[in-house]
Parts: structure tokens; sequence; C-alpha cells
């Protein structure tokens, strides 16, 4: 069985709804809609290769490097802003960071 460019797609297509409903189920907890935009992300990442391999070009993959750069930065940002939540407020509840509006 060869593996098609439907079949890479599909998989795409479920880690992007996966991460969707996580984002919309869970919007208590900080580290978890982090973790739903990282896979989301990741699952857009695969639709570029996927079609990057399917047409013979290297641009698709060239470009999935500089997201997982502008990810890798966004995590780390993200988690620092955590680490500092954490230690002020003693929660990473969503709702009771209520201090940060303007």
């Amino acid at each position: 069985m060869t593996l098609t460019l439907a079949h890479y797609l599909t998989l795409g297509a479920i880690l992007f709804a996966l991460s969707v409903v996580g984002i919309f189920l869970n919007r208590k907890n900080l580290i978890v809609l982090l973790m739903a935009i990282e896979l989301m992300l990741l699952s857009i990442n695969l639709n570029f290769v996927a079609f990057s391999h399917y047409l013979g070009d290297i641009r698709g993959q060239v470009f999935v490097f500089f997201i997982l750069t502008v990810a890798a930065a966004e995590s780390a940002i993200g988690l620092a802003i955590l680490m500092l939540l954490f230690r002020n407020k003693s929660s990473i509840n969503v709702d009771e960071l209520n201090s940060l509006k303007g």
C-alpha cells in the first residue's frame, strides 16, 4: 500500500480539527491552549510538506522551517509568560487572570 496525497491531507485535517476542538472545549488552562495551537501549526506544516513532495517543489519544505522557527519562539515566550503569571498569581486558569485587562 502506498501513501497518497489524500492520506496526508486527511491526517492533517484530523489533526487540525482535533486542535480546534481542544481550543473550544478547554478555554481554562493556558498550557492546553498553547499545545492546541502548536498542534494546529504542525498539521499545517504536514500539509505544506505533503504538497511540496507531491508537486516536486522544495519551497513548501523551506516555508515549514520558517513556521517552525516562529512556533518555537512563540512557545518559548508563551511559556516564559506563563511561568511569570504562575509565580505572581499561583494559578494558570484563564478565569483567574482578570488582572491583565486594560
